[in-house]
């Protein structure tokens, strides 16, 4: 799952961006108003993360402009600031959640696994298609008989953008999107070798061939 992260203390954004690799997100970190402003609008998120005092800008006018352009991925606004009305000039600006620095890296993941599941729809902290479960919190997968199996962080990811849309057909393009940011670039094969890790899981039917296409997940199967 693709994040922005728009931080400009360098220190924090970094540690942030370890922490939530972790958490199953893949990170692209703006420092600036201005990177915010293009990222945001050039790239497929599925969630941000928005400071709002940044060196060239308020983080306020990045939200404004990123919904008056359609931008509409779900958004928690970070402040340092304990001003009432920072929070309610956020929610207001089209910002989804909020939270006041210091905090809590798991608090902050679990905000944002809550903004991402609200926006899907979900209510339950896990993903289902089918007769398979994905555990978000464990990043495990449950499998029909009740057996449960770990993940790799990039089977995770993979696998979660999967099964989010069962029956949609997702690109090679779209899921090296949200598996991997803007500073990584692996070659266009990794994904078939996931896929192949991850068919010996949920059977080989589960996950469709699209020829010329991609793949696709089947929750009929």
């Amino acid at each position: 799952m693709r994040l922005l992260l728009v931080e400009d203390d360098r220190l924090l954004a970094d540690g942030l961006a370890s922490q939530l690799g972790k958490a199953g997100f893949s990170v692209d970190i703006a420092r600036t108003a201005n990177e915010a402003r293009v990222l945001g609008q050039q790239e497929n998120y599925r969630v941000g993360i928005l400071d709002l005092g940044l060196p060239d800008g308020n983080g306020l006018e990045v939200l404004k402009s990123w919904r008056g352009t359609k931008v509409n991925f779900p958004v928690l606004i970070l402040t340092a600031r304990g001003d009432w009305q920072d929070k309610v000039n956020g929610l207001k600006a089209g910002a989804d959640d909020y939270l006041a620095k210091p905090f809590q890296a798991e608090e902050l993941i679990a905000r944002l696994n809550a903004i991402v599941r609200r926006s899907e729809g979900r209510v339950h902290s896990s993903v289902r298609a089918g007769s398979f479960e994905l555990d978000e919190d464990r990043q495990i997968l449950k499998l029909e008989d009740g057996s449960e199996h770990s993940l790799t962080g990039t089977e995770f990811r993979l696998l979660r953008c999967l099964m989010s849309r069962p029956g949609h057909v997702f690109s090679k393009e779209q899921l090296m999107e949200q598996l991997y940011s803007l500073n990584e670039s692996p070659s266009e094969n990794v994904i078939e070798a996931y896929i192949r890790r991850l068919r010996k899981l949920v059977g080989a039917h589960s996950i469709s061939t699209r020829r010329g296409q991609g793949y696709v997940f089947n929750a009929q199967v």
